[in-house]
């Protein structure tokens, strides 16, 4: 087995958005499916049909996107240098620390902006991911979108000395 490329961050540039978007769609559509329904699962995808609007939401927040060589295959947003808004991986990258890396760079990036903690709503299929990396759950939640309700957790990180 081959080791995978390098992964590289950069900052966000308006031209992502399109790929962004279908990353965005693909990550919920192939990797959510043990833990939400096709309903929900379109439900939360609708998010990037308007690619305008999702190309402003994240110009707006502190985002970031993971390459292997030019192709992004990660992306993840800060809102308030405090809390992780969006973290999606390309599908066919999953596991491989493109995610590790994303968290790792905001996690670092809030830490240096004088934050003391890091906040995420995690989906379900996250959970695993943000516990692992020292998050802890501090309440469920259920969100509407469209006609339909997604969960999720409310989870916290303290940026302490050597975490």
């Amino acid at each position: 087995m081959s080791t995978p490329a390098k992964i590289a961050l950069r900052p966000y540039l308006p031209a992502d958005a399109p790929v962004l978007a279908a990353l965005f769609r693909a990550s919920v559509a192939e990797l959510t499916g043990e833990d939400y329904d096709e309903e929900q699962q379109e439900a939360w995808m609708a998010a990037a049909d308007d690619q305008a609007a999702f190309a402003n939401r994240l110009s707006g927040l502190l985002t970031v996107v993971a390459l292997r060589g030019s192709e992004p295959v990660g992306f993840v947003a800060l809102k308030d240098n405090e809390h992780i808004e969006l973290l999606y991986v390309r599908p066919d990258a999953a596991g491989t620390g493109v995610g590790a890396a994303l968290a790792g760079a905001v996690e670092a990036l809030a830490k240096a902006r004088g934050k003391t903690a890091l906040t995420v709503d995690a989906s379900d299929t996250a959970l695993g991911f943000f516990q692992h990396r020292g998050y802890e759950a501090q309440r469920r939640n259920m969100v509407p979108r469209a006609d339909t309700w997604l969960g999720n957790t409310s989870m916290k990180k303290a940026l302490g000395e050597g975490r």
